[in-house]
């Protein structure tokens, strides 16, 4: 069992009762660690129970990602009713996976019973179609038609995201009726930023800032203080859009609506910034061609998400080396090309995946499109043509200097200056074309632009020389 003395150890924050978990470094301290893990092997429910149970969802998902992978289960079986489900919600989804397949479903449905309906939706739609229809079937029966409407929209859609409790009042009650009414009403969501207003066929008509509403006076109709333009988010619109919309807007929620304009849900602040989070992370990952890969996953599952593009760039550079091949015998005449052109290349490829990262990310925020293609790649051409002009220089003097012929600096600084050029417009027109063609930019893009930077980056430079010194 844990002693008292080792508990004393768990600072505490001032003013509250909750253990403050984390290093200078922002990871969870070894020493709370160490005791909870002890805890889980010594079965000591009142320790968990005491300075587990009371933790905020997102510390709580950090310990669960933090201990050992055979202690997850454990403490959520010891923790029974104690454990916040909407923990799960803070972890990866691999580990997620992990622990509510092990999970009874009578289990999870008592505790989804018990969360908003977006993280209850977070958390069925990782299982199968036949627990889902099996949890669901305990659920009253409100609360189980909401769940299967949000799961029957697009994975990655508003519908998927959205908080289906909200307060909504037709037009003609007043400030009083709304008041009363929420002071009364036991299934209001646990928190709100606004009131919508909708008629009988619940399509929206406006939305009410519920400081606005707490500012009026009791007798004052909603109509007459309710915003009519709301920026309301189609349930079929991607997370994406929607967090776009929100950053566009400055809004703290927004009413989603189905293709009639029927109110169905409530998007939060909070669940935008972790679709922004998901979004920023995808691209990168994307970038970097490992695509949906968690550090959690195991090695087989990252092998093979990480496969198709590792050969596709395997096929990519066989062609960069074919380029090479047609100036061998250049090369074993003047074995000084041999060292330089990995220079070229390497310039060409840093310079195509800074200007491909910007154009990407551009595409991703909206920033650009056709209508500012044009200026946008000229100006890129232009960075292109001042990196070129910059860099073969400081590279002309360089191989001149090192190779003692400065006929050789003068080709690597002319191969400098077209490969430097070819990549600015790489970088930037092979993510609008990829755009175009309905494909990820972010995705493609790192392989197809790197490849162009190689093979023009070696042909440039070997091909000048050969014409130059005539070998």
């Amino acid at each position: 069992m844990t002693t008292t003395s080792e508990e004393d150890r768990i600072r505490k924050r001032p003013g509250e009762g909750d253990a403050d978990i984390y290093d200078e470094d922002g990871n969870v301290r070894s020493d709370f660690l160490a005791l909870v893990g002890a805890a889980i092997a010594d079965r000591d429910i009142l320790f968990l129970r005491q300075n587990v149970a009371r933790l905020h969802e997102s510390e709580l998902g950090d310990l669960i990602e933090s201990i050992q992978p055979d202690q997850r289960l454990a403490l959520v079986e010891l923790l029974g009713d104690d454990f916040d489900m909407t923990a799960l919600t803070e972890v990866d989804e691999v580990i997620r996976r992990e622990i509510v397949d092990q999970m009874p479903n009578e289990q999870i449905a008592a505790a989804i019973g018990e969360l908003d309906s977006d993280d209850a939706v977070y958390i069925l739609e990782d299982l199968d179609q036949e627990d889902q229809e099996e949890i669901l079937a305990q659920l009253p029966f409100t609360e189980r038609v909401r769940l299967r409407r949000a799961l029957d929209y697009p994975e990655s859609s508003a519908g998927r995201r959205m908080q289906t409790e909200f307060v909504a009042v037709p037009p003609f009650w007043t400030v009083g009726q709304t008041i009363d009414y929420m002071r009364e009403d036991e299934e209001l969501p646990e928190s709100f930023a606004q009131i919508f207003v909708i008629d009988p066929t619940f399509k929206l008509l406006g939305a009410v800032d519920l400081d606005r509403l707490l500012r009026s006076k009791r007798q004052t109709k909603v109509e007459t203080i309710m915003r009519e333009t709301t920026h309301p988010i189609p349930a079929e619109m991607d997370q994406e859009e929607a967090a776009q919309l929100f950053e566009q807007y400055d809004l703290l929620s927004a009413a989603v609506v189905d293709e009639n304009h029927r109110l169905v849900g409530v998007l939060t602040i909070d669940d935008v910034v972790d679709v922004i989070h998901e979004e920023a992370d995808e691209d990168i990952k994307r970038l970097g061609g490992v695509g949906d890969e968690e550090l959690s996953d195991n090695v087989v599952s990252t092998v093979r998400s990480r496969f198709l593009w590792l050969l596709i760039n395997l096929g990519t550079a066989m062609l960069s080396a074919s380029v090479i091949g047609l100036f061998d015998g250049s090369i074993e005449k003047m074995i000084a090309l041999a060292v330089l052109m990995p220079i070229v290349a390497s310039m060409g490829g840093n310079a195509g995946t800074q200007t491909m990262t910007v154009t990407v990310r551009a595409l991703a925020t909206r920033d650009l499109d056709i209508y500012n293609a044009g200026r946008i790649i000229r100006r890129e051409a232009g960075v292109g043509i001042l990196n070129g002009l910059m860099f073969a220089s400081i590279m002309g003097v360089i191989a001149g200097t090192w190779f003692h012929d400065y006929q050789l600096g003068i080709v690597i600084a002319a191969a400098m200056m077209i490969n430097l050029l070819a990549a600015a417009l790489a970088g930037i027109l092979l993510p609008l074309l990829l755009d175009k063609l309905g494909a990820d930019p972010a995705i493609a893009s790192s392989v197809f632009v790197t490849t162009v930077t190689d093979c023009t980056g070696f042909f440039a430079f070997l091909g000048i020389a050969t014409w130059w010194f005539q070998i």
